[in-house]
């Protein structure tokens, strides 16, 4: 029953930050600074410092470090291609030409990353109850973050309402999905901290090289960079107390 609730509300969470990026759409570029923040904190105060805890058992520092590199780089070559795509459907417009790949491809990195916040919640309930909650107090922290993250890659593709809401609804879904997995099959203990740094990379990518840029584009940079900076206190905070 509480694992039932706390996939309820890592939906509810999820879905309140994908429409309340929807509301404050006409003032996107504020939102997109604060997701850039929020992206970059999951990034360096959750995935990476789990992914070294966890793989440690398994790996050097240097090897989860490359994997981090690793991630970065192949979420660097699918963007590109993505980019390439967008810009030859969109052939003869502006420079800066959108790409709906981009926006799926950030979107689905989102979701599956709840997914396996879903997993993790699952497998430490596993353990015990006490474990469970802490780990599942800390997924609920950033999951409405992860809403605003997914709305907004999308629409800042130019992705339309649908579309933003399609991945919102896969996104708030994917915990829940996660945790029922757990009752399927058991992830080795050795591949989380593998899996934690890749995503680590591909975070770390979306936020700096996609998400911060995009918000800067044509706007005033203090209060974009203020909201970035914003981001990563929240996220920062998030998992000190859930930690």
């Amino acid at each position: 029953m509480l694992i039932a609730l706390i996939a309820l509300g890592a939906f509810c969470a999820t879905l309140i930050g994908g429409l309340v990026a929807l509301r404050l759409k006409d003032r996107l570029h504020l939102v997109l600074g604060f997701s850039a923040g929020a992206v970059i904190g999951v990034a360096f105060f959750d995935l990476l410092p789990e992914a070294m805890e966890l793989g440690r058992k398994f790996y050097s520092s240097f090897t989860l470090l490359s994997c981090v590199a690793l991630g970065f780089s192949l979420y660097l070559v699918l963007d590109r291609l993505a980019l390439l795509h967008g810009a030859h459907q969109h052939e003869g417009e502006a420079a800066h030409a959108h790409a709906p790949w981009r926006g799926s491809l950030g979107a689905g990195s989102l979701a599956f990353h709840s997914f396996l916040d879903g997993v993790a919640i699952g497998l430490a309930f596993h353990i015990s109850a006490a474990i469970g909650a802490v780990v599942a107090i800390a997924v609920l922290t950033h999951d409405v973050s992860d809403g605003i993250n997914t709305m907004n890659l999308i629409l800042k593709e130019g992705g339309d309402r649908r579309t933003g809401l399609r991945w919102l609804a896969l996104d708030a879904i994917a915990p829940a999905l996660g945790i029922g997995s757990t009752f399927l099959f058991a992830l080795p203990d050795r591949a989380f901290g593998i899996v934690l740094a890749f995503f680590g990379g591909f975070f770390l990518y979306i936020g700096a090289s996609d998400l911060i840029p995009e918000s800067h584009h044509a706007h005033p940079k203090f209060l974009t960079t203020a909201m970035t900076l914003v981001g990563a206190a929240v996220i920062y905070l998030a998992v000190r107390l859930a930690g």
